[in-house]
Formats: C-alpha cells, structure tokens, sequence
C-alpha cells in the first residue's frame, strides 16, 4: 500500500491498525501525527514501512522489534521523534535498510543494534542528538554499505572495527566530536567512495593513502603539510577547508582529470599558486582563501576554462589581474543541483553523483535529507561589511583583500555570465572599465575599498539583476549616476568614502 505525497492528515496509528497484513506501507510526505504506536497483535508482516516525512512525535514503542519481525526495511526518517532507541531493535535480524535521521532521537546507541543487525546495508542516524562511541568492539556491521552519522554529538576515535564493514561505500561522521588521528588502514578500504569527516576533532597528518572519490576533512585540526604523495586521479572533490595545513600547495594535486572540486581555504598555505595548476582541466571550484598565499595570479588560471566559482580572496597575492580571465566562462557548472545560501555562505555537497545545496536539501532519487558542505564564498571581504542579505550566487570570482595593483582590465566585461564579482580591499588604480556595463548577469558587484578615480559609469545602471553593489571609499568623482528602478536600493553605505562624489543618495549636492 503506498499512500506517500498525499497531504494524509490525522493519527497514524488507525492506518497501521487496519493495515497489519501488509508486507508493504508507504505513508511517506503526509502530514500525519501523533506517535508511532504498532497494533496490539502479536506481530506484524510488515517487511517494508516508510512513515517519513511526517509530523510524528514521542518515543519509539519499547518491542518494536517484537513487534516488525519480518522487517527489511524501516524509514522513520524526518520526523520529530524524541528518547533513546529501545533495544529491542537489535531483534530485527532482518533489516537492510534503517533510517532515523532527522528527529529528535538522544542518548547513547543500544548495543544490541550495532552487534546484532549483521544484515544492515545501510544505517542512517544523521541529524539527531545521539552521544557516547559507536565503533566500540561490539560493532559487527559486516554487510554495510552507507552509513551516516553525520549531525550528533558521537564521541571517541576512528576505532578499526571499521573494517569489519569491509564493503562499506560511504562513511559519513561530520559534525560530531571525533578526535585523535586519522588512521591510514581506512585507505586500505577498497569500495570506500566517500569519505566525510567534517567538523570533528581529528588532529594530526593527512595520510598518503587518504584517496576517495570524494574527501571532506573540513573544520578538524589537521597539521603539517598537505601530502605531496597524495594523488587525485579518481577523486573529483576535496574539501580540507578550515584545518592547520601549511606549507605549499604540492604539485601532486594539481594533476588530475577527475577533480571538480578543490577546497583548501582558511589554512596557513603559503607560497605561489604552482604553473602546473592548469593540470585540474575539469575543475569547476578552486577555493584558495584565507592563507598566505603570494605572489602573482598566474596566466595557467586561465586555462581552467569550466571554472564556474573561483576564491582567492583573503591572502597576499600582489601584481596586476589577469586579462586572461575573460577566457574563463564563470558559468553554472551543469551538474550543479542545488545551491543554497546562508549568511553569505554558499555549500554544496553531494551523495552520489549529485551536488546538493547546504541545509536539508532533499535528493529526488533517494527520498533523503542531506547537510552540510564544504564550498565557503563570501561577497564580502574581511577588512569592511556590506549591508544586507547577498543572494545566493552560482558563479563568481572573488579576489578581495589580496594587494593586487593596476587597473581593473577591460577584458571583465566579457564575463557574461558571471553572477558575483568581489575585487575590494586592494589597490587596484585607474577608472571603473565602462565594460562592466556588459555584465548581464552579475548580481552582485564590489569594487569597494581601492583607489579608483573617475566617474561612475553611467551604463552601470543597467544592471538590472544587480541585488548588491558598491564602489564605497575609493577617489571617484562626479555625479551619482541617475537613479533607475534596480539602482534605487542601494543607499549611501554603497558610495561613501568618496569625497568628490556627489548626488543622491549622498548628502553632498552636486
């Protein structure tokens, strides 16, 4: 019986009561409540429920186990269940399949569910408030294939009953309190995919063998430096964002036709951006910010034509820009899915083949919630703050708060499709190119803190998709350019800072 993304209203338990031969119950996407209480009978035939997606609450009834004998599958998924999982859960022999991310679950995982559904293909606790360990020695998963762990308070280190999973695909801990080093033995896994340990404890070296399709080691307190003998050949996404990692950026992962993603901002990097850069010819996001990186943005950049997002905002790199860039098409990647924005923040992140947007954004193809991320671009640059909500962009080039000189090249007016343009906080000379004017897409614009002269161009004002916009504290002269429906948002924060220009909305008359 499948009743799911019927808007089904009222209690649940007078569906299950009057369904308990049913091998198969779909009640997922209603809007049913109340708590998930089983019929009073000795047990049910039940091998396939899905009540997710719903608005049921409470605790999970103490024999549920007793109770669904014949289970292979249960999804409990997104709801507002609360209280620790009964043991008896540990009794369903039969399970492939559980899923009770996205409640309100506590408490410590009972001992009897990770010793004794040997059967399990995939385990999904994600977004709950679970605690204590889980990779204790009672963990005798053999047969899983996905597990997701990520959103609790899980403790305790990366134990190697792991391996008793030995065919497991992904593994998923983030955001949980993990610590101690990463242990090279899970590089010996050989049908891990994806690896996902963001924002936990883990400390030390990033070992050589740490080689996946997809890495997220973000927000830990990794050291040293980003292994030269670790090489990407497979790998299409690496997020080591926010950790300790110094050093130079190694030639080893900057040869790669696979990688779209390279996240290794906000560490302490240091050096030049190598020549051999030009080796990732798929790459679609480089996200270098927040280190100290120096020198000047080499010409190779250029040859990244399928970039649609590049950040290398908050380091030291000095010289003119590139008038190469315009060979870049800053386009929305294809395979982007999803792309959601939170206080300037823009993640994306991806189970399979799929790139999601942060914050619960759903897959299609499986029915689940996924989190988290690992792509941060801002459209503001450390040294100054915009005023109001930046839209969440697809396409960008962010080279804020760098000591980049010279004049801001012609070429920029190419980028037709760019959506977001940050060169603030540099010392970028000369006048604001009139091609800008040809930026159809842009929708967020900042030239602020430099030393442009001249007048506004006053084509600019044809923007029209234009949500954030700022020229402040530069040496511009003239008037204002005349007020247009798009540019009549932007107040005086967006001109301020020069004292030569005039015309609303500043005080200063013309």
């Amino acid at each position: 019986l499948d009743l799911s993304h019927n808007n089904l209203k009222g209690s649940i338990n007078l569906i299950l009561a009057n369904n308990t031969n049913l091998e198969f119950l779909s009640l997922r996407n209603n809007s049913l409540v109340g708590q998930f209480h089983l019929p009073p009978i000795r047990s049910m035939k039940s091998q396939w429920i899905d009540v997710s997606d719903n608005k049921l609450n409470g605790q999970i009834q103490a024999n549920i186990g007793q109770m669904l004998p014949y289970a292979i599958c249960l999804n409990l998924s997104k709801n507002s269940f609360d209280d620790s999982i009964p043991s008896s859960i540990g009794d369903m022999l039969n399970l492939q399949q559980l899923d009770l991310s996205f409640n309100k679950f506590t408490g410590e995982l009972p001992m009897e569910m990770v010793a004794n559904l040997v059967n399990l293909l995939t385990l999904k606790l994600s977004g709950n408030r679970f605690h204590g360990q889980i990779f204790t020695e009672h963990y005798n998963l053999t047969w899983l294939e996905y597990l997701h762990l990520e959103n609790n308070q899980f403790t305790g280190f990366l134990s190697n009953v792991i391996l008793r999973s030995a065919q497991l695909v992904e593994l998923d801990v983030s955001n949980n309190k993990i610590s101690g080093k990463i242990p090279r033995w899970i590089g010996n896994m050989k049908f891990l995919g994806t690896v996902a340990m963001r924002n936990n404890q883990l400390e030390g070296p990033l070992p050589c063998n740490f080689q996946f399709n997809f890495v997220d080691l973000s927000f830990n307190l990794l050291t040293g430096s980003i292994p030269s003998c670790l090489e990407l050949q497979n790998t299409w996404g690496l997020y080591l964002q926010g950790n300790k990692f110094t050093g130079s950026i190694p030639k080893s992962i900057l040869n790669s036709s696979t990688l779209l993603i390279l996240d290794i901002s906000y560490n302490s990097l240091s050096g030049k951006i190598p020549d051999s850069i030009s080796g990732l010819p798929n790459l679609e996001f480089l996200l270098l910010k927040g280190n100290y990186l120096s020198g000047e943005i080499p010409n190779q950049l250029c040859q990244l034509n399928n970039i649609g997002l590049m950040d290398l905002s908050n380091n030291i790199f000095s010289g003119s820009i590139p008038q190469c860039f315009f060979n870049i098409s800053f386009k929305e990647p294809l395979n982007f899915y999803a792309f959601s924005p939170s206080y300037f923040r823009h993640t994306i992140y991806t189970y399979g083949s799929i790139l999601l947007g942060q914050y619960t954004v759903y897959d299609p193809n499986d029915g689940y919630a996924h989190e988290d991320g690992a792509i941060d671009v801002l459209s503001k640059s450390r040294s100054h703050s915009s005023k109001g909500d930046i839209l969440d962009f697809k396409s960008g080039l962010d080279l804020s708060s760098n000591n980049l000189s010279g004049e801001i090249p012609n070429e920029l007016g190419k980028l037709s499709q760019i959506q977001a343009l940050n060169l603030s906080s540099n010392q970028l000379t000369g006048y604001i190119p009139r091609t800008l004017s040809n930026l159809s897409q842009i929708q967020s614009l900042d030239l602020s803190y430099n030393r442009l002269s001249g007048e506004i161009p006053p084509k600019l004002t044809d923007l029209h998709l234009l949500k954030f916009f700022s020229v402040a504290h530069n040496n511009l002269s003239g008037n204002v350019p005349d007020i247009k429906p798009r540019f009549g948002v932007f107040d005086n924060s967006s001109y301020g800072g020069n004292p030569l220009l005039c015309g609303l909305p500043l005080v200063k008359s013309c």
